[in-house]
C-alpha cells in the first residue's frame, strides 16, 4: 500500500483499511500454500527423532525471534523481509541442535535464490511496464486518447493474469481441468475489461471538453490511472497476505501437530482456525507498526506518481503470487523495493533516495544473522524454562 499512500491514490487511512481486507482474505483462501517449505524445508526433522519436544521449542523461539525483531524494525520504519527472518531463525536452531549437516542446503540455497531473483524480476517487469506507459500514453501526441484505447487493454492483461495464477491454485485443490481455468480467466479478464472502459469514460468526456495542453493531458492521465492503481494495490495486498502468513502459521502448526501427536508426521494438517489467526495478525500489524514501513515504501525510495505506482504494484504482485503457487516463500519486501526501485530507474539513478537504499540494504544483510543468534537465546531459555 505505500506506492498507493506515496503517489496520493489513497490516504493512508484508507489504505490501511482496504489492505487490511486483502491481506487477511490472501491469507485465508491461499496462505497454506508454502508453509510446508518452511516447517519441513529447511531443517531435517530427523534429528528431532528421539525427543520432538526439542523440535517444538526449537520453533516457539524461531517465533520468539522473529516476531522481537520484525517489531523493532517495523517500529523504526525498515522493510526487512519476514522470510528472510524466519529462515534465518529456523537454521540458526537447526545448526546449534543437529549440526550443519541437518540444514538442507540446497533448498536453503533456493529460498536464497529467490530473494536475489525477487527484486530482479519485479523491478524489471515495472521498469517495462513503466516505459511502455510512458511511450504510448504519457508521450503519446494525444495522451488522452491514446489512454481511452490502452488502459482497457492492461485491465484485460491484468485481470487475466491474476485470475489465472489464482484460479490455477485453486485447480489443484478443486480438480479444475486447465480448459475451464482458461476460459473464467479469460472472463475475469474480460470484465475488467468492460469495466475499466467504462469508469474511464465520463471522465474522459469531461476532460476532452477542454483544450488542455500536452503537459495538462499527462496530469489528467495520472489521476485517471488511479483506480488502476489502487486495483493493483489491491492485488498486491492479497499477495503478501497469501504469501507471508505461512512464516507464521507454518511454524505454529507443525509445533500443534508434535503437541497432539507426540511425534513428527510426514505431513502437517493447516486448521482453518490457524489461517485465521495468521491473518488477523498481519491486519493487527499493518493497523499499528505498519504505517510506518508504509511511508518508508511509498515516500523515501523514490518520487511516485499513480502511472509509476502502478507499474510498481502491478511488478511485485505478479511476482509474489506466483512463488505463491508454487510454494516457494520468496521476500515480499524485496519484491516491493524491487518493483519501486525500478520505476525510479526510469528517471535515472539521481531520481533514487541512495541513502535510504542503502539503510534498507543494510537492514535486509544483518536480518538473517541477527534473527539466527536471536532463535539461538530464546531456544535455549524456553529450554531451561520448560526442561
Amino acid at each position: 500500500m505505500g506506492t498507493s499512500v506515496g503517489s496520493k491514490a489513497l490516504t493512508l487511512r484508507k489504505a490501511v483499511i482496504l489492505a487490511a481486507i486483502l491481506e487477511f482474505s490472501g491469507a485465508f483462501f491461499i496462505g497454506s500454500n508454502v508453509s510446508e517449505t518452511i516447517q519441513k524445508g529447511i531443517v531435517d526433522p530427523t534429528i528431532f527423532t528421539a525427543d520432538p519436544m526439542i523440535f517444538v521449542l526449537g520453533m516457539m523461539g524461531s517465533l520468539l525471534a522473529t516476531g522481537a525483531l520484525l517489531q523493532l524494525a517495523s517500529y523504526k520504519g525498515l522493510p526487512i523481509s519476514t522470510t528472510h527472518a524466519i529462515v534465518g531463525a529456523v537454521i540458526g536452531f537447526g545448526v546449534v541442535i543437529g549440526g550443519i549437516e541437518a540444514i538442507f542446503w540446497p533448498e536453503v540455497g533456493k529460498i536464497v535464490l529467490s530473494w536475489v531473483l525477487s527484486p530482479v524480476l519485479s523491478g524489471a517487469v515495472s521498469f517495462f511496464l513503466f516505459r511502455f506507459i510512458q511511450r504510448k500514453i504519457l508521450h503519446a501526441p494525444s495522451p488522452i486518447q491514446a489512454m481511452q484505447k490502452l488502459v482497457p487493454y492492461l485491465a484485460f492483461f491484468i485481470f487475466t493474469t491474476v485470475s489465472l495464477i489464482l484460479l490455477h491454485q485453486s485447480s489443484s485443490q478443486f480438480n479444475l481441468p486447465l480448459t475451464a481455468t482458461l476460459c473464467a480467466s479469460t472472463a475475469v479478464g474480460l470484465v475488467g475489461y468492460f469495466f475499466s472502459a467504462k469508469l474511464i469514460q465520463p471522465k474522459l468526456v469531461a476532460i476532452n471538453a477542454i483544450n488542455l495542453s500536452q503537459s495538462t493531458s499527462e496530469t489528467n492521465v495520472e489521476k485517471i490511472f488511479i483506480s488502476l492503481q489502487i486495483v493493483s494495490a489491491c492485488l498486491v495486498a492479497f499477495a503478501h497476505g497469501a504469501n507471508d502468513v505461512a512464516n507464521a502459521i507454518g511454524p505454529v502448526a507443525a509445533v500443534l501437530n508434535v503437541l497432539k501427536t507426540q511425534s513428527l508426521s510426514a505431513k502437517t494438517y493447516i486448521p482453518t482456525w490457524l489461517l485465521v489467526l495468521g491473518g488477523g495478525g498481519i491486519v493487527i500489524g499493518l493497523a499499528t507498526w505498519g504505517w510506518r514501513v508504509i511511508e518508508t515504501i511509498g515516500k523515501k525510495i523514490t518520487e511516485l506518481t499513480p502511472t509509476r505506482g502502478f507499474s510498481a504494484e502491478f511488478g511485485a504482485a505478479i511476482t509474489i503470487l506466483l512463488a505463491s503457487k508454487i510454494g516457494l516463500p520468496i521476500s515480499t519486501t524485496h519484491a516491493l523495493v524491487g518493483a519501486v526501485l525500478g520505476v525510479g530507474l526510469t528517471r535515472g539513478i539521481e531520481a533514487l533516495n541512495l541513502k535510504m537504499i542503502k539503510e534498507i540494504v543494510v537492514s535486509w544483510a544483518v536480518t538473517i544473522p541477527l534473527c539466527a543468534l536471536f532463535s539461538v537465546i530464546s531456544f535455549y531459555l524456553l529450554k531451561w524454562i520448560v526442561l
